[in-house]
């Protein structure tokens, strides 16, 4: 299932909000509508939370089945929270973006390539997965330039055919380009996504929306 939504009337939902199989984060003031939607298309379990003291949820943390990476300026009332639903460690780095600087799912992750490698020891430990170092588009903040699930990855419409078929064969899932929000190159800015369905800024429009489906086999 695949529903519009926006985060306080922003389309740039994947900057407030993250979710992997089971269980989504949103802030505390969230809007039930955005929560709604949330719950129905990804068909997932919402929890109220904050990170770092902010409400920037989906920049700041990486989450995939096994477990999740917050900035290291999550406080530890925070982390303890987190950890009540899943495995939660914070990132020892100064690039601590979590959400914008690590794209993941169930299979592997694909890491900005300035992370440190005990960052990258601390996400193949916590996430349980292959990690690789790399860009996407020229981006290094490889978060915010892709989504990707366990059945598919939507990418920055600036991928090169190269880099489609490396994501795809480190992800193990089909790869595609596409924008959202009416054009926006920002696809994890734009989108919430699981292997079930995905909520996507109120913005964009039905093509690209058709895309999305397509790319994530929603």
């Amino acid at each position: 299932m695949l529903k519009l939504s926006s985060y306080l009337g922003n389309p740039y939902i994947g900057v407030y909000c993250v979710a992997n199989e089971s269980l989504a984060l949103v802030p505390f003031d969230a809007p039930d509508a955005i929560v709604s939607d949330i719950s129905e298309a990804l068909g997932c379990e919402v929890m109220k939370a904050t990170l770092a003291s902010t409400n920037i949820l989906g920049a700041l943390a990486a989450m995939n089945s096994y477990g999740g990476i917050a900035s290291g300026m999550t406080t530890l009332a925070e982390m303890r929270l987190l950890r009540k639903k899943l495995p939660f460690k914070r990132i020892k780095d100064k690039l601590n973006a979590c959400g914008n600087n690590i794209l993941v799912n169930d299979n592997a992750a694909l890491v900005n390539p300035e992370l440190s490698d005990s960052a990258v020891k601390m996400i193949e430990e916590v996430l349980q997965v292959e990690v690789v170092r790399g860009s996407v588009a020229s981006y290094n903040t490889v978060g915010s330039a892709c989504a990707v699930t366990n059945k598919g990855i939507l990418c920055h419409p600036a991928t090169s055919k190269d880099e489609l078929k490396m994501l795809s064969d480190l992800f193990k899932v089909p790869a595609a380009i596409g924008t959202l929000n009416y054009g926006a190159p920002v696809i994890g800015a734009s989108i919430i996504a699981n292997s079930k369905g995905a909520a996507v800024g109120f913005r964009s429009t039905p093509i690209e929306l058709g895309r999305a489906e397509d790319a994530l086999y929603i």
